[in-house]
């Protein structure tokens, strides 16, 4: 039998620190294990608006190999709260999982029902079978184990979600909750203005909510100065930048400093 898996970004979180990551849009391994290498906590994989399908397993093992390769976690976001693709992303060896456009606390128990083996309680929905999470059925304990480290969140991003953050906040099991200032904006009717009184008034109502509850915040964060101060105001889950904007910032930079002719 094999150890059993352990989870560094909820360990991060329960012990009250503050978990930093990158959001990589390239989905590629070897950027997994760069990042890894230099420090970050987790890397985010966005299923919902680009990258391999959700239901792709073997990209996402391939990716997961190169987070456990360097000790950092993988943050994945799912585009739907379906059950069955919450129990196949977990299989797959994710531990951190975080779900989109949810609209009620009763959609939300459901997936999170689907990502354990028991559930407040009562039995869950999670399947037990041998896969990759398992060790391919070598992990001690795996029923038990898998429980104790999946990490599942929620994006609040639409006035639904708001008006139900008491109800989802009270889900149980839930990880943690992502502000998603992006979609509120399209939500209200001024989108990508994340700065709008409308906009930033709904990401206090889920900021205050939270941080009221014993549910960790997460969110987005928009230059250091940013990261620093959320970090202040209790945010625990931060994504500080992405791959794609440091690869086209760095590009950007050297072709403006050219001197000579192109």
């Amino acid at each position: 039998m094999t150890d059993s898996r352990t989870n560094a970004l909820r360990e991060t979180v329960d012990s009250g620190g503050v978990a930093l990551g990158v959001l990589d849009g390239m989905y590629n391994p070897d950027v997994v294990e760069l990042c890894g290498d230099l420090g970050v906590d987790f890397v985010w994989h966005d299923l919902e608006h680009a990258g391999p399908s959700p239901w792709d397993a073997t990209t996402l093992s391939n990716l997961l190999r190169a987070a456990d390769a360097t000790d950092t976690e993988l943050l994945v976001r799912i585009p739907v709260t379906e059950p069955a693709l919450m129990r196949k992303v977990l299989d797959a060896g994710v531990r951190n999982v975080f779900l989109s456009r949810v609209r009620s606390a009763a959609e939300l128990r459901e997936a999170v029902r689907a990502a354990r083996f028991e559930y407040d309680g009562e039995p869950g929905q999670r399947g037990l079978a041998a896969p990759r999470a398992s060790r391919w059925g070598l992990a001690d304990d795996y029923p038990a184990t898998e429980d104790e480290e999946i990490f599942v969140g929620v994006t609040v991003e639409n006035q639904r979600a708001v008006d139900e953050i008491g109800e989802i906040l009270s889900v149980p099991e839930l990880g943690f909750v992502f502000v998603g200032p992006y979609d509120l904006s399209v939500d209200t009717g001024h989108p990508g203005e994340v700065d709008h009184e409308e906009v930033q008034a709904r990401v206090e109502t889920i900021r205050d909510a939270t941080l009221d509850s014993d549910v960790a915040l997460g969110g987005l964060g928009f230059g250091m100065d940013d990261v620093n101060e959320k970090a202040d105001q209790g945010y625990q889950i931060l994504n500080v930048g992405s791959t794609m904007a440091g690869v086209s910032e760095m590009v950007s930079s050297r072709l403006d400093a050219f001197e000579g002719e192109r």
